[in-house]
């Protein structure tokens, strides 16, 4: 069995986030100075700068470049609605409430163990991605369009053996998209959407099985403290102990983490 090297896989991640933002941005600032370098020493005694809005290859080059960078602002939360990020944190907080302690642990907690768990999880995604497109892309042995495409198709391998059938069709049908050979062949503005929705229910079909046992507790507090005729005493301030010792006893964490980790395979 291999051993899982934590800091090789959040250097690749980091790496290829960085590459592929600075190779972009470099291209297109490098095509934009090609483009009006010819230019430039019949300007160069022209004081006036005009800005046309109908034409003009350095103003397209200019909007797109803004376009770019707009991109990537977003890119955080893209990624994390195309990974496991959004299962994971869902699961665990339905776990906290189930344990009924509001703040332990606390959201910058869960979010940060959702995030470990996520760069585990997607490790061999990126390291896919990294090998088949930013290595090339490096050594010059490819384009930059043939390596987006590459880049793009273990994400999209990945989302499709998490994604319904249903959530497909739903947003299939509501973009008028015909059938299609494979699921391969769909567009991302389709896929995405799909397995964010199908993240979702899985996620809350999760939670519903963790509240369960945690509820038959409460129940049996409940009953016998208004047997007892205790009934003015909070059921859940005395049920708290019994669903943190059965939590320990059972190696909650263990289970948990083992479960979502393989509910992904």
């Amino acid at each position: 069995m291999t051993k899982f090297n934590f800091n090789n896989s959040l250097k690749k991640i980091i790496t290829l986030l960085l590459i592929i933002t600075v190779n972009f941005l470099l291209i297109n600032v490098l095509k934009a100075e090609e483009s009006t370098s010819s230019s430039v020493a019949s300007a160069a005694n022209d004081v006036s700068m005009n800005l046309s809005l109908t034409g003009g290859q350095s103003f397209g080059k200019a909007v797109n470049i803004l376009l770019l960078i707009t991109a990537l602002s977003l890119a955080p939360a893209a990624i994390m609605l195309m990974t496991s990020f959004t299962r994971i944190v869902i699961v665990l907080s339905f776990l906290r409430q189930a344990l009924s302690v509001q703040n332990v642990p606390s959201a910058k907690i869960i979010s940060a163990i959702a995030l470990f768990m996520t760069i585990f999880i997607m490790q061999p995604v990126w390291s896919t991605a990294y090998n088949d497109a930013i290595k090339p892309f490096n050594a010059k042995e490819i384009s930059q369009e043939e390596a987006m495409i590459r880049a793009i198709k273990p994400f999209k391998n990945f989302m499709l053996r998490q994604t319904r059938d249903e959530s497909l069709l739903l947003f299939m049908e509501m973009s008028e998209i015909n059938q299609v050979e494979a699921a391969t062949d769909l567009p991302m503005h389709i896929i995405i959407p799909a397995f964010i929705v199908s993240e979702l229910k899985t996620a809350f079909q999760m939670g519903f099985l963790i509240f369960l046992p945690f509820l038959v507790i409460d129940i049996i507090v409940a009953s016998t403290l208004m047997s007892l005729g205790m009934m003015m005493l909070p059921p859940t301030m005395i049920a708290l102990p019994f669903k943190l010792l059965l939590f320990v006893i059972i190696d909650g964490w263990t289970l948990m983490i083992k479960s979502l980790v393989l509910s992904f395979n």
